[in-house]
């Protein structure tokens, strides 16, 4: 498997991976640009335009666009994250050039149809709605809210409903003129592609657009706070997150295996002592999400609200414990996990493709599994302990709590206790 990269005399970046022994495909555009991106009056557009450019472009109807790719039996998606939007396919050999078109003139041809703008509101107010009434959906929206407050990345990808109410097609346009230019995308494809092939059809299809200045969006600072909404649901959801690492720095690898050994899965702390000991939840984990300037740790249980003050402290517990006596076994389960996730990950060619676009997007390059696997068999028990102390130690946290609730500590005991 050959990891190739190119960028075009505008800037727009491609890379590809050929997979041997594939009849298949997976490619797609990469834009960098998502909700951090927005300003507060543009809050939810990046969403609201990703569904926007399957309604028809200048040369496609919406159902020729489902039509095309269908009848060649694949499949084309979308997604919006606070960083990146991405517009991806997935098809046969032979089908290649195909979804390239397709992916090309939903993005960059977009025609905004005030008729299908007002269909595809209703579309996201509903979107919306469903977020609003599932609990273990929207308190992970709150969450991010009081860890960054009052900044572009603890917005909502959706947006609120006044915001979705008032986009028309100017809005639209404005947004993709300030983020679509072609520094900002990336064409990544992977499996049974040839990179020469994609190059010279690339050079066709996105050659002719001209560099546009790019702005970074405004730094992500950790501030940390409590929300708590009170509501008579069967579950208490509880939320907690720490500040993390970003994916470009050094202790990234160090920061996903402590929350992988903390409550990664069946054999972590959390779901051993919590779950399996004490039986008073059935979801508990922990996990790590990464931007490219922070990240959070964040640990997620649901349970009743008679059992929730308890087990809001033996989880805090259990991570202030972490920092003081995680084990090499815990470590080198933890790196087993990892190492296993991302290898069988890797097996399939959109879960490559979307790595490919990630790495180059943070890096301009691809590392090599093996730098990777080294990087996180480097992680040692001693680095692992004091990251646990400092995520203890750092006196700033951020919690969400939603349902019957009202028993639970307030954040400042968590702190402290947290610190003790």
């Amino acid at each position: 498997m050959t990891v190739e990269i190119h960028t075009l005399p505008n800037g727009l970046r491609i890379v590809t991976e050929h997979m041997p022994g594939l009849e298949s495909a997976a490619l797609g555009l990469w834009v960098n640009a998502g909700g951090r991106h927005e300003r507060i009056d543009q809050n939810g557009i990046a969403h609201f335009l990703e569904h926007m450019a399957f309604k028809g472009t200048a040369r496609r109807s919406a159902l020729q666009i489902a039509e095309e790719i269908e009848d060649v039996g694949g499949y084309i998606n979308a997604y919006t994250s606070r960083e990146v939007t991405a517009y991806y396919a997935r098809v046969l050999r032979q089908d290649v050039g195909l979804a390239l078109d397709l992916i090309a003139d939903i993005v960059l041809n977009p025609v905004f149809d005030p008729r299908e703008i007002e269909v595809e509101r209703g579309v996201i107010l509903q979107e919306i709605g469903q977020a609003a009434d599932t609990p273990d959906d929207i308190i992970f929206d709150w969450l991010q809210e009081v860890a960054y407050p009052e900044q572009p990345l603890g917005r909502t990808i959706l947006g609120p409903s006044e915001r979705v109410r008032s986009f028309g097609r100017a809005d639209f346009d404005r947004f993709v003129g300030e983020h679509y230019g072609p520094g900002q995308l990336i064409l990544s494809a992977a499996g049974a592609v040839d990179h020469d092939e994609i190059v010279r059809l690339a050079e066709g299809i996105f050659g002719h657009m001209a560099p546009t200045p790019t702005t970074r969006p405004e730094p992500g600072q950790f501030a940390g706070g409590e929300r708590r909404v009170t509501k008579g649901l069967e579950q208490a959801h509880f939320t907690l997150a720490l500040e993390a690492p970003g994916y470009r720095s050094d202790d990234i690898y160090t920061a996903q295996i402590f929350a992988t050994a903390l409550g990664g899965g069946m054999s972590s702390r959390l779901f051993q002592e919590i779950r399996e000991k004490r039986g008073l939840c059935y979801t508990i984990y922990s996990q790590v999400g990464s931007y490219d300037d922070t990240g959070l740790l964040t640990i997620y249980a649901g349970t009743s609200g008679d059992d929730l003050p308890e087990l809001v402290g033996l989880t805090v517990d259990e991570l202030r414990r972490s920092a003081e006596t995680m084990t090499e076994a815990e470590l080198a389960r933890a790196r087993a996990q990892m190492k296993a996730g991302l290898l069988m990950g890797l097996e399939s060619p959109s879960a490559r493709a979307e790595r490919l676009a990630r790495l180059v997007a943070i890096w301009n390059r691809v590392p090599a599994l093996e730098e990777t696997v080294a990087r996180i068999d480097g992680v040692t028990l001693a680095g692992l302990k004091a990251h646990g102390a400092a995520l203890a130690g750092s006196g700033r946290a951020a919690m969400a709590l939603y349902g019957p609730v009202d028993g639970a500590p307030e954040l400042a005991r968590v702190t402290e206790r947290l610190a003790a």
